[in-house]
């Protein structure tokens, strides 16, 4: 049986998410690797921080926080409840974060994904963030992450050339 159409509405961050944000990520992450207040409110506050949340029947179903310094953007974090997942959501929000940071002269975007979260890998890759490295011990110092990463188009729809590094 095919699970009921689910209208998804997008809006920015409010301090009163807060702890609804909170708990949705201790439901997303282990407990070991979902963020502590402290972190979260700090991902939050950053300079160049944007949160973006999807509602669904008036309740949260996911959020996807964003940070960027100078011309180079991250996502901190998607957590979509478990009810929401495979109906798009996590993609709307990406699409939303994306346009957002674009908006604002952002070129590249930066993750990090654990390397054994088979979901989640094939999700970056979907929408065409590519592996760059592996961190080894990234998280709890004994899992190992991916570093992912994405050129988004400019203005005219093209995609920035690579730039060497030095």
């Amino acid at each position: 049986m095919r699970a009921p159409i689910v209208i998804i509405r997008l809006r920015d961050y409010a301090p009163r998410d807060f702890e609804t944000l909170y708990e949705i990520d201790h439901q997303c992450f282990d407990p070991a690797i979902a963020y502590s207040r402290f972190d979260l409110r700090n991902y939050l506050r950053l300079s160049g921080a944007d949160c973006v949340i999807a509602e669904a029947s008036g309740e949260t179903a996911g959020f996807l926080v964003t940070a960027h310094e100078n011309s180079v953007g991250a996502i901190v974090t998607v957590d979509v409840l478990p009810v929401y997942r495979r109906r798009g959501v996590a993609t709307l929000l990406l699409a939303e974060a994306e346009r957002r940071l674009a908006a604002g002269g952002i070129r590249l975007i930066e993750l990090e994904t654990a390397t054994d979260n088979e979901a989640a890998v094939a999700f970056w890759k979907r929408h065409g963030y590519r592996i760059e490295a592996v961190l080894k011990r990234y998280y709890l110092a004994r899992l190992d992450a991916y570093e992912m990463r994405k050129i988004l188009p400019d203005g005219t729809g093209k995609t920035a050339p690579a730039q060497e590094e030095t």
